[in-house]
């Protein structure tokens, strides 16, 4: 599992600033960002994302963006494993992608989050940022990963 403990430590003071939901919608932003960038250098993603802006990026979501980097040949294959016949990596839209790839992260490396709200919040980031469709599709690829790492 992750070692969250100095994020957890530093975010009792940001605990009243922004919800868990908000870190994770920042997540998911620095992910989606590095589907457009060679620079995957998730500190200077997340300081260009705050400039002109009074909120900062907390330290959850940097944690979480570095952690999907670090595991995303196993989080994708996870993914690819988990679509339908014929579907590859490739053909997900982008938005899809990286909230996939974040609530996989989630359920593999952050203990205090169950896999049940992963997945309800990445269907609720989906629904917000993607077209309708896309909300269900990420629930079904989702819930089946799910299944997978209960095995």
């Amino acid at each position: 599992m992750c070692d969250i403990e100095n994020v957890v430590e530093n975010e009792s003071f940001e605990a009243n600033a922004i919800s868990r939901y908000k870190k994770r919608e920042q997540a998911f932003i620095l992910c989606f960002e590095t589907l457009f960038s060679d620079d995957t250098d998730i500190d200077e993603l997340a300081d260009n994302s705050v400039d002109g802006s009074d909120v900062h990026m907390s330290d959850y979501a940097i944690m979480c963006a570095k952690g999907i980097l670090v595991n995303a040949e196993k989080i994708d294959e996870l993914i690819s494993a988990n679509l339908k016949k014929g579907w590859k990596l490739n053909r997900i839209s982008r938005v899809s992608l990286a909230v996939m790839r974040l609530a996989i992260f989630e359920m593999l490396y952050v203990e205090d989050v169950p896999v049940s709200v992963s997945i309800n919040e990445a269907v609720e980031l989906a629904k917000k940022y993607s077209v309708p469709d896309d909300s269900s599709f990420v629930n079904g690829v989702l819930g089946a990963v799910a299944k997978t790492i209960d095995e």
